[in-house]
């Protein structure tokens, strides 16, 4: 059979894609139309016109465009299941009937006993993990990388990436399962594990839906809408399905919730023991045939007749244990259909010798006769209910029936679409959303089969209400708001449903303001969610659709600080580079402040330059945001001591590391490294200026220069330049305070004269001659290392004070841009510094009995060339004038005039 020809059989078993069973199996690879490889396509098929419409119209693919309306009222058929297909190839795959059963019913307790899953290494894992704080955390740690990994792998490839993400979870819903049958249910793990499977089934919804809409966004401009005159319901409602979007996606929202109850709904095989008989009501038959061997009567009356209206006809019962069997079954049937699982629920009824009633879920099958468009000689079977109008009647009439069970009455009214009997067995949000969107598919189909002349006239007795119905998915929701169950409304606040709501309505402007919502309320959001929360947008995003911009950017950054917090180094850059540039620099920025360890710096950097972020913008900020962490101002020498290197300080130090990584950067290094420098001169914390100072590489000067050469440039950028030169300045500063805290050192550390004995022995007076002698000896040592400490300090403090090209702090190119603080704290530095330095030297001659060299210090300052008494204040230069004055009077006192010069006769 070639490929034209499968593509007109059976479609593809649905349950590849719906439960977790079937998605752990090999995925189905389509042959290409050409007959080439195989090909796996994560878009559905294309309105194509099959022959033979696809599964069925209530429990259709997850994300079919052409459903099949009538291939599961086939006896014996399986409920189809669309898997990815390509657009012009459909291909089918069926399942025997083994398979069939075992993955339709592996249960979580069931999967952990039985699967190769949970081998005894998950054993071993989830013993490890109980000994944990929070085991449910731990176990599900590694999401958080894990998606980043399939987001890197799959970022094209979007519904792949989607599906991705919805194995990554249920895989960690597993591993969870077996630690909360561990911990208990009311562990901590338990609570994460249901977090994971909300997450698991809202990524499955997703998928479903925006493929169908991405699909629809394509063939808009691609064809036209034709319907064509028909004299089959099953035709009918499949152009139905083809052309109208709302009821193609309410049916996914069904199917959706149908696939969520079919993975809980366990192991159903092994809840049906009680059931494995195949007469009807055997207790009452045997009672019946007892009292009619014995010929007496019971004291409880029974039903004499035991035909299936029997019980309501006579108004008499069976037999208790046949009345709770029929209870537990109806039950059972009730969530089976729920669970999308007609045909099982049917042979659980013929299992259960009530083929009758297998019988009465059947009808609701459209009908087609292929025969009246054949062009065929040899007759086809003809398919569905050519009374279906009838059978529906009588099914809303059995919902309506009070003396019926709820379960059944539910039963039959999922089936004619009336809703109350459904809502009175519905307990959760799901529950109450698939009555919901069912009786909407189903008022929507009847509609399209009145208005084109297929339904039979008797339809029309069904009640008002159901025909004028106008269901909308809106409508739905604001149905739920109102819903009289406590439970309900409590789970329709949960922030999964809120999700799940606004992404079947299509208002991703709703979900925007529920995320800014959520991420302004006082009780921060789980960890896992804002994960969630990250990488929908982020899918969103990549679908091209309409977000609004800053709360798109607040979740981001939101998520980026819940990795900052938790220490998930290597994640941060691949989402920071998700904001854009200028958030991305100051969030990245931030991260990088808190990074402390030395090793983790260059990786940082490293994870920065892949993710394509501004690694020079960030590091510069990162320096510039510590630095300027304190507002302490630069202030006059007089008024502060010089104090210690503080921890904070220690902090300003080593920021500078992040500028000296890359060689392209050394620039940025001098100027922010100058300017962390002359705050600590102006604080006189010239250790902690040291430890700047030694951070930036001596080949740093020459590495900017030849950066500028080797773009062809003669001449380094004003800005470089002043950066150079005010780091040669510093380094002038630095030298001269370190020669005279040398001097100081030395100066402080003369050799104490021995003190003479008197009327000392012989031995006592050679003793000390000798001591005496060592002391001259080591008077001259003294003395002349003082006078080569003296000229050093000297020649240094004079390197700054007379500083080349402009004077000691400033700027050799006034081309550059102006910085206006910078050229402020270069003033007050050499106010501050200048003067201090001055003061400095002038005790070093005075201490030297240098007078006259001290007072030519004067005519240095005085000098209009250098123009340094304009940093002196008043004050200052009282005082250096107070000192010279005592230079003065020592020449005077050796004989010498008031300037050190000798006295003319």
């Amino acid at each position: 059979m070639d490929w034209g020809q499968s593509e007109l059989l059976s479609p593809v078993v649905r349950d590849d894609e719906v439960t977790i069973a079937a998605r752990r199996r090999k995925k189905v690879a389509f042959p290409s139309p050409g007959g080439g490889s195989p090909v796996i396509s994560m878009v559905t098929p294309a309105r194509s016109l099959l022959k033979n419409t696809p599964a069925s119209l209530y429990r259709q693919a997850v994300t079919p465009r052409v459903p099949d309306v009538s291939a599961i009222l086939v006896p014996g058929s399986r409920t189809p299941r669309y898997t990815h297909t390509p657009r012009h190839a459909l291909s089918t795959v069926n399942l025997d009937d083994t398979d069939w059963t075992n993955s339709l019913y592996t249960s979580p307790i069931s999967a952990i006993e039985n699967t190769s899953f949970f081998t005894e290494d998950i054993t071993n894992l989830s013993s490890a993990l109980l000994k944990e704080d929070d085991p449910g955390e731990a176990a599900a740690a590694s999401l958080f990388p894990e998606f980043l990994d399939v987001f890197h792998k799959n970022s094209s490839a979007i519904f792949e990436l989607l599906e991705d993400y919805q194995t990554l979870c249920q895989d960690k819903v597993d591993v969870l399962q077996s630690v909360v049958l561990r911990a208990g249910q009311n562990s901590k793990a338990a609570g994460v594990r249901w977090l994971l499977q909300q997450e698991s089934n809202t990524w499955r919804l997703i998928t479903s839906l925006y493929r169908d809409r991405v699909q629809v966004a394509m063939e808009d401009d691609m064809m036209m809408d034709m319907v064509v005159p028909s004299e089959s319901e099953k035709v009918v409602v499949e152009q139905l399905f083809q052309r109208d979007a709302t009821i193609r996606q309410s049916q996914l929202v069904v199917d959706w919730l149908e696939s969520i109850s079919k993975d809980q709904i366990g192991d159903f095989s092994d809840n049906i023991e009680y059931y494995a008989k195949n007469v009807c009501w055997e207790n009452t038959l045997h009672a019946l045939k007892l009292r009619r061997k014995s010929g007496t009567a019971f004291s409880i009356p029974l039903v004499t007749e035991l035909d299936p209206d029997a019980p309501i006809r006579q108004q008499r019962p069976l037999a208790d244990l046949d009345r709770e069997d029929d209870a537990r079954l109806l039950k059972n049937l009730f969530n089976l259909i729920r669970a999308g699982m007609t045909d099982e629920a049917q042979r659980l009824c013929k299992r259960c010798g009530q083929a009758w009633r297998a019988a009465t879920l059947e009808g609701w099958k459209l009908y087609h006769d292929p025969n009246l468009t054949s062009d065929s000689l040899e007759l086809q079977a003809v398919e569905g209910n050519p009374h279906r109008a009838i059978w529906k009647i009588c099914c809303w009439r059995m919902a309506e029936e009070e003396q019926l069970n709820r379960y059944e009455r539910a039963i039959y009214a999922s089936l004619s679409g009336n809703l109350k009997p459904i809502l009175a067995v519905c307990e959760t949000w799901e529950d109450c959303v698939w009555a919901h969107f069912r009786v909407m598919v189903d008022s929507l189909v009847e509609k399209e089969l009145m208005s084109s002349g297929m339904a039979d006239k008797v339809v029309e007795t069904l009640p008002r209400e159901y025909q004028e119905a106008n269901w909308t998915t809106e409508k739905v929701f604001e149905e739920l708001q109102a819903s009289e169950s406590k439970r309900v409304l409590e789970e329709t606040k949960e922030h999964y449903h809120v999700i799940q709501k606004f992404v079947i309505l299509g208002d991703l402007d709703g979900l925007l303001e529920e995320f800014s919502d959520w991420l302004t309320a006082p009780k921060p959001l789980p960890s896992h969610l804002l994960r969630f929360m990250c990488h929908l947008l982020l899918v969103f995003r990549s679908l091209g659709l309409a977000l609004k911009n800053q709360v798109c950017v607040d979740v981001l950054k939101a998520y980026v600080s819940l990795l900052i917090r938790d220490q998930q180094t290597n994640l941060v850059a691949s989402y920071v580079s998700q904001l854009p540039s200028d958030v991305a620099v100051s969030q990245y920025a931030t991260f990088l402040e808190t990074v402390t360890q030395p090793e983790l710096r260059p990786i940082c950097l490293r994870l920065a330059t892949d993710a394509g972020l501004d690694v020079a913008a960030i590091t510069k900020l990162v320096v510039e945001t510590v630095r300027e962490s304190d507002e302490t101002d630069f202030t006059h020498h007089n008024q502060m001591l010089e104090t210690g290197t503080t921890k904070e300080d220690r902090r300003k130090i080593d920021i500078i590391d992040w500028l000296l990584f890359d060689p392209a950067h050394r620039a940025e290094a001098l100027k922010q490294s100058n300017a962390i420098m002359r705050k600590f001169l102006a604080l006189q914390k010239h250790d902690a200026a040291k430890m700047v100072f030694s951070k930036v590489p001596e080949d740093s000067m020459r590495e900017v220069y030849c950066q500028w050469a080797g773009v062809g440039q003669t001449t380094v950028l004003a800005e470089d330049e002043n950066a150079i030169r005010e780091h040669l300045c510093i380094r002038a500063y630095l030298e001269a305070h370190e020669a005279f805290t040398e001097w100081f050192s030395h100066s402080s550390s003369a050799p104490q004269k021995p003190a003479p004995v008197p009327e000392a022995k012989f031995t006592e007076k050679v003793a000390n001659e000798m001591r005496e002698k060592e002391y001259e000896v080591s008077l001259a040592a003294w003395s002349s290392r003082l006078d080569v400490l003296t000229e050093d300090v000297k020649e240094r403090i004079y390197n700054v004070l007379l500083f080349v090209d402009g004077g000691w702090m400033v700027d050799n190119r006034q081309d550059s841009e102006q910085d206006s603080e910078r050229s402020h704290q270069m003033a007050m530095l050499r106010s501050l510094c200048l003067p201090r330095l001055s003061f400095l030297l002038l005790s070093v001659l005075q201490n030297s009995s240098r007078h006259q060299e001290a007072l030519r210090l004067a005519d240095i300052i005085s000098s209009d060339q250098h123009r340094l008494y304009q940093v002196f204040s008043k004050e200052e230069l009282k005082r250096f004038l107070q000192k010279l004055r005592e230079s003065s009077l020592c020449l005077l006192d050796k004989g010498l005039d008031p300037l050190g010069y000798e006295l003319q006769p």
